[in-house]
């Protein structure tokens, strides 16, 4: 099944830049784009798409208005929103989640991130980018940590990269400061979802937070 995206940004280089890592994809296809608020809502209806990602700030309109009336209660048909903004702001990130968004990244989180957010959408899962993980699970928790016992422990080194990956560090970054290869990580990372029992790099963040492994430092 193909996916049907909707971009909504104001910046044509934005939406551009999304449209080619989206349309990368087997099983995606961008079906429309959308420079203000008022024209996400009408080409959402026209086009019936199963995704809308969507920037806070955008005339005419802003995010959290198109999120709430494409996802919110009473919306239809619905939409699966991913709010994608440079601005992880709490006055953002708490409307946008209790209007019904599927997910919420920050456009630094990179295209890998990007692609798992639609997927995430499509299946009913929410994802968020992973520094905004860390810090609403310190809002909801004071802080606490609890060490709990794994079935299958981690070592050393996968306890290392998931606090990498609870900061918020890709890939690329945690291969930089570890000295290993982007592939080396991406492996680590997969062995740790397993050992974990999540399905993504947020999962992650919120069991390595859980367990203690989290230094509490966001990646800026």
């Amino acid at each position: 099944m193909t996916i049907r995206l909707l971009i909504a940004d104001d910046q044509e280089m934005v939406r551009r830049g999304m449209r080619r890592i989206l349309e990368r994809q087997p099983d995606m296809a961008v079906v429309a784009e959308a420079a203000d608020g008022e024209a996400t809502i009408e080409l959402a209806r026209r086009t019936r798409p199963d995704v809308a990602l969507v920037d806070i700030r955008m005339p005419r309109m802003d995010g959290l208005e198109v999120t709430r009336r494409l996802a919110g209660p009473g919306a239809d048909p619905p939409v699966r929103v991913v709010v994608v903004t440079t601005f992880d702001l709490d006055e953002y990130v708490y409307p946008a989640l209790r209007y019904g968004a599927s997910g919420f990244l920050l456009k630094r989180s990179g295209p890998a991130l990007l692609v798992e957010a639609v997927r995430a959408a499509m299946a009913g899962d929410s994802l968020i980018s992973p520094s905004i993980t860390v810090r609403l699970l310190k809002h909801v928790t004071g802080g606490r940590r609890e060490r709990q016992h794994l079935p299958e422990p981690l070592t050393e080194r996968e306890i290392e990269i998931a606090a990498k990956v609870a900061e918020g560090k890709t890939n690329a970054d945690i291969a930089a400061e570890l000295f290993i290869s982007p592939g080396t990580v991406k492996t680590h990372v997969a062995n740790i979802q397993r050992k974990l029992g999540v399905r993504n790099r947020v999962g992650i963040a919120v069991r390595a937070w859980e367990l203690g492994y989290a230094t509490g430092r966001l990646a800026e």
